[in-house]
Order: C-alpha cells, then structure tokens, then sequence
C-alpha cells in the first residue's frame, strides 16, 4: 500500500507522544502496513526532524538486529538503523534513572568513530581505514510500541527502538583488529547473561558498517568523520532490572559498564 503523509505523520506523531509521556503505545504498522520499509525510515526521518528541531544533535548513527539471536527474540529477518543523539549517552560506569525508560533492554556491541567520511568508496579496504577507532559499548535499547510488539516496520519508524548507548575503555585503532573472532561476555552483578562475537554481528562489525555506509549514502545522509556507529549486538539482548550492573567485555578491545537505578515505573 502507499502511505501518505499525512498517515506518515500520524505515525511519527503517535511514537512522539508515547516519548513524551513516556507510556508505551500501540505498535505504528496498523497505520503503514506489515512491510513497507520505505514508510517507516519515513517516519523515522519525521522524528529526527522534530528532535533536531528541538535542539538535539546527531552525533552518530546505530545498526540494528545485526544478531540471529536477536532476530530470533524480535522475529525479525534483517537489520535496520538509527540515530544516535547527543543526550543519548551515559557515562561508562554511571547509574541511569530507570523512570526515563519504558521497557529496557541491555546488549554489548563494538562502537566504532569514524576517522573519515564514508560517502563513496566503500570497499572493505576503506571501511577499515575509516573506520578510526574501536571501542566497547553497551546499548540500552527501549520500545516505545507496547510489550516490544514488534515487527521490523514498527522498529525502524521508532528509531530502531534506541534509547540510550555507554562507551567504555580504552579505544584502539581498528586498523589490525580481526573483528571476526571477538569474543563478547556480557553479565548482570557478575553472572553471565550473554554472550556472542564478532562473527554473530553480520559476519563481522566491519560488514555491519559497510551494510550501514551503503545505506546511509543512498539515503542522501552519509557517514561522516567523527561520527559515533554502534554497530549491532554481538549476543542476545536482556531485560535492564533495577539495582543492577551490567559489564560487557570484549576481548582485545576493553570493557564497559552500566549500572540502573533501584526507581522503577
């Protein structure tokens, strides 16, 4: 089907309010369809004109459902993308406030920010060279659509459902790391509760961010220098509980650790 605008703007408006409240809202696909991907990078695009408007800033871009096992949590069959906003990330080893969050979710993933601009050789060689330094992260991810029912449309019109992101310590040149063998542990207060590598992530985090380059150029927006790309899960998500600390590790790259506030909804 084809969304008009005014169907577009219903949507984004819908996901805006559900934001502001903040109070999880019904899924946007009942409005622009089960499959139409051009629609909710639309609406997606309406939202990030509102924030910009609002005075936030882009400082980056995130890809999403990188993993098969969160594919599999989402039931979901392909990756999506977002932006990352300037008040959008937390401090390594700081305590966010769980009432500015809906229904959170943890996952670990390598950041990478970018040392040159990706908007036309985009070659495995000048991905690499572009792309500057690795680092740990963790996303904290959050639906607005109510109970994380989602579909792949649903998510993409949401931002790619992103609500915040932790870089850790150190960073280290991307230039000679074998992304594909990382190995990732994330755990709650010390337990193991995910794990994954780099082969799990698209087949390696520098296939993600060639796959995003590719599609942030065709859009009209491309990557750029200094850019922050969180570049997709390297294991399952899990739920963000209150009083806890989350501390991802990658080998050869560093850690990084969140804790959440005892405050729930």
């Amino acid at each position: 089907m084809t969304v008009n605008s005014a169907r577009l703007r219903e949507a984004a408006d819908r996901l805006l309010a559900a934001a502001a409240l903040p109070k999880q809202c019904e899924p946007v696909r009942d409005i622009l369809g089960d499959h139409d991907i051009a629609a909710a990078y639309a609406v997606q695009r309406l939202l990030t004109e509102d924030s910009m408007a609002r005075g936030r800033s882009i400082v980056g871009h995130k890809i999403g459902l990188t993993s098969p096992a969160v594919q599999r949590q989402l039931g979901v069959d392909q990756p999506d993308s977002g932006v990352l906003f300037d008040d959008m990330q937390v401090s390594h080893r700081s305590t966010v406030v769980m009432n500015r969050l809906l229904q959170p979710k943890v996952e670990a993933e390598i950041a990478f920010i970018l040392s040159a601009d990706l908007d036309d050789d985009l070659s495995e060689q000048a991905i690499r060279r572009a792309a500057g330094v690795a680092v740990p992260a963790i996303e904290i991810v959050d639906s607005r659509v109510r109970d994380w029912s989602i579909s792949i449309v649903d998510t993409i019109a949401d931002n790619g459902s992103a609500a915040l992101f932790v870089l850790g310590e150190p960073s280290v040149g991307a230039d000679n790391i074998d992304f594909y063998s990382r190995t990732m542990t994330l755990t709650e207060d010390g337990v193991r509760v995910s794990q994954g590598r780099g082969s799990d992530c698209l087949g390696s985090p520098l296939i993600a961010l060639q796959w995003l380059a590719r599609a942030a150029r065709d859009n009209g927006s491309p990557l750029r220098a200094g850019h922050i790309v969180l570049s997709g899960a390297l294991g399952p998500m899990v739920p963000a509980r209150p009083g806890s600390t989350y501390t991802a590790t990658i080998d050869g790259i560093g850690s990084v650790a969140v804790t959440f506030g005892k405050e729930s909804r």
